[in-house]
């Protein structure tokens, strides 16, 4: 660090150190009230970055009519202290995989990192600040993870969501606890670094971030530290207004470590984090940070107007006032320049020195260097040599969870950074790897677990796995009933969003043939809403060998993420088509199941457990052909050709079965079985029997098409 700052001998909680009063009747530890060594150049020039960086939003927000003024300018010091002090990063290699990471939880503040990244040195360019929320700039709207839209260096996390950026640094940490604990060697230490997030009010209020809290605390993830911009403030009125709890004492009693500074005093703020960092206590750090929303813009300061864009008619009055010379736009001093200059060649020693060790590492630890260069890259065996790798299932009539249990241990072995979670459910949902250890402290647990127990918090684990993809290592599924994914769908379509492929969902207990415990755990339109969100492919598979082909495609596809979607119930196979062509076809999303006799003259779709239907349905029928449609995605990016060879527009009579909402398949086929109302309590026999989906219906339903 360029900061010479009181480093106290430290252990237990903030809680230990005796409070003392502080400027603004704040409440901070003694040892770091004593903290005032920061060199007076050194504070100095974060101070002039401080001001410089509010300067850069408001030139950029003014520019666009549209954006939030009020963090950027009300966490400038942490800004500050963070790129210019405590955070370890080269901005010449911005995915190096030892680097502290930030997340702007509340990402709606996004010209806060958009300004610090560029001044730090990242390739950000002045101009692509200038052309902030613009169409095709590095700059938009909300932060995203570099993906085929965006590639802006430096953004760890797709946040906006509130609350998601948070639970994502959660994950981001428990990543790099795995991380830490299956790659370090008692001689040579490449993983060590923190995870750093920003949170507001509306994160704060957000159930998603009690849950993450909750996670992070009782997993003792103390590399994590997380700052809560305390300005009093929301969108629609002041806090006080729908929030009253004491946010401090709640994270204290979670089990985090607490502190409440001055988010303005540079100080106290360099103080606090590096007692953070130094505490290594089993504790997740929380920094209640009190600031001013929008600060050094008078007209909007303290209150929810400066929440967007209210403070644009003041900018340049307030860019004088704060220090800006008068008259220029996207000011940054020479001054500023030459000391991220320094404080990047100062973090180049940390990383060289970093380098050394992993080279010295590597040498010793050829197996495991080739494992992390292979995580890192994301380098998988394709999909046809896994297919080679994992046995004929030879199963007799299971459920595909059951399935998929055998596919994961055969996946964990094929993938060595492939780890899986559940939300309380691995005895249901099935996909806990054997030999594979339990991640956490404490019982039988070990960071190096492959095993993730999330406990009853869907909306957590979604968040929490996206940082695991994040962080860029480890591939990671998560596992519930199929109903329950509601809890955590603003994740997912995060991860689609953000092209995550590193994460996959175990979902199981598929639709009305859940039976007994009624239609609250049957889902009917959820396979359906899950097919809506772009970019994300859903997965229903029919018997096993479908299974495999769902895994394998979870695990190979490079551009995004996959729901995967296993019945309750068991179903019979389809060996009448052998083996690997099952699998090769699931691949395609879809693949003939069963020839015509005849002249062809109907198709009857299917999936999942309504493909044993449609095949006796058609047993006696010579010119009906099966088709079993797994996923319809896949299916809609394979080629013309081979979606003829399937499909053939020549033949327009065709029906679909699936137990669950009809209004997708039309796209396929003319006439629908399925499900358009809510199931009821009953064995899973009788539902699927009283809601028509039995090979006799559909039957009587093909027999009644012209």
């Amino acid at each position: 660090s360029t900061l010479a700052v009181f480093s106290a001998c430290y252990v237990g909680s903030a809680g230990a150190f005796t409070a003392t009063k502080a400027p603004f009747g704040l409440q901070m530890p003694t040892a770091l009230k004593m903290s005032t060594a920061v060199e007076t150049d050194t504070k100095a020039s974060l101070a002039t970055a401080a001001m410089e960086a509010r300067g850069l939003a408001m030139d950029s927000i003014a520019a666009a009519h549209s954006g939030h003024m009020g963090l950027p300018l009300g966490c400038a010091e942490i800004g500050s202290v963070l790129y210019g002090s405590q955070m370890m990063y080269n901005p010449e290699d911005p995915t190096w995989i030892n680097r502290d990471r930030f997340v702007l939880s509340a990402g709606h503040g996004s010209m806060f990192v958009y300004s610090w990244l560029h001044l730090a040195g990242y390739d950000l360019p002045l101009e692509e600040v200038k052309n902030f929320r613009q169409h095709h700039s590095m700059t938009p709207g909300h932060p995203e993870f570099p993906n085929s839209e965006h590639n802006t260096p430096g953004i760890e996390a797709t946040t906006g969501p509130l609350g998601q950026g948070i639970s994502n640094a959660v994950g981001l940490a428990a990543s790099e606890k795995m991380a830490a604990a299956v790659y370090n060697t008692e001689d040579h230490k490449i993983f060590d670094h923190h995870v750093y997030a920003l949170a507001g009010d509306g994160c704060i209020q957000e159930g998603i971030s009690a849950e993450s809290a909750c996670f992070a605390a009782h997993e003792k993830l103390d590399n994590l530290i997380v700052f809560y911009d305390a300005n009093e403030v929301t969108l629609d009125k002041m806090a006080e207004y729908t929030q009253s709890e004491d946010v401090v004492k709640r994270y204290d009693a979670y089990g985090w470590e607490t502190y409440d500074i001055d988010g303005h005093d540079l100080e106290v703020v360099e103080a606090t984090i590096a007692a953070a960092k130094a505490s290594n206590n089993g504790k997740p750090k929380f920094i209640k940070c009190n600031t001013i929303i929008g600060k050094g813009m008078e007209e909007t300061e303290g209150t929810n107007a400066a929440h967007g864009e209210a403070g644009v008619p003041y900018v340049e009055k307030a860019k004088v006032s704060i220090g800006i010379p008068e008259g220029e736009k996207w000011y940054v001093s020479q001054e500023t320049r030459d000391f991220f200059e320094g404080v990047k060649a100062e973090n180049k020693i940390g990383y060289d020195a970093w380098q050394g060790t992993y080279a010295a590492w590597q040498e010793a630890n050829p197996a495991l260097a080739k494992q992390l260069e292979d995580a890192v890259s994301d380098n998988v065996m394709s999909a046809e040599d896994m297919f080679a790798a994992i046995p004929e299932m030879k199963s007799g009539a299971e459920a595909t969870r059951v399935s998929q249990n055998k596919v994961i241990q055969e996946i964990s072995k094929l993938v060595p950074h492939y780890v899986s979670g559940s939300a309380d459910l691995h005895g249901s949902t099935r996909n806990y790897i054997n030999e594979g250890g339990n991640f956490g402290v404490g019982f039988d647990k070990s960071y190096a677990g492959k095993n993730l127990y999330f406990g009853i918090r869907e909306h957590a684990m979604g968040a929490i796995m996206n940082g695991f993809a994040y962080g860029g290592i480890f591939k990671i599924s998560g596992s519930t009933f199929l109903v329950f994914v509601d809890y955590f769908r603003a994740t997912l379509r995060v991860a689609a969003l953000a092209e995550l492929n590193r994460v996959s969902y175990i979902l199981t207990h598929d639709s009305i043939g859940v039976g007994e415990d009624g239609p609250t755990h049957q889902p009917v339109e959820t396979v359906s809403g899950l097919r809506v969100i772009p970019n994300l492919d859903v997965f229903r598979p029919a018997d096993a060998e479908e299974t495999v082909a769902s895994m394998v495609h979870s695990v190979t596809r490079k551009d995004g993420p996959v729901a995967l979607i296993y019945s309750r119930q068991n179903i019979d196979q389809n060996d009448a088509v052998p083996f690997m062509t099952r699998r090769e076809g699931a691949m395609k999303g879809a693949y003939v199941a069963k020839e015509e006799t005849g002249d062809l003259d109907l198709i009857i779709i299917a999936t999942g457990s309504e493909v044993p239907h449609a095949l006796n349905a058609a047993k006696d029928l010579a010119g009906a052909r099966v088709v079993s449609m797994p996923c319809m995605e896949l299916y809609d990016r394979q080629s013309d050709e081979y979606k003829e060879s399937v499909l053939p527009s020549s033949c327009t009579k065709r029906i679909a079965m699936e137990a669950g909402v009809s209004g997708l398949w039309y796209k396929y086929a003319s006439k629908v079985v399925g499900v358009d109302r809510f199931g009821f309590s009953a064995p899973g026999d009788i539902v699927m029997e009283e809601l028509g989906m039995t090979a006799e219906n559909l039957s009587k339903e093909i027999a009644s098409m012209s």
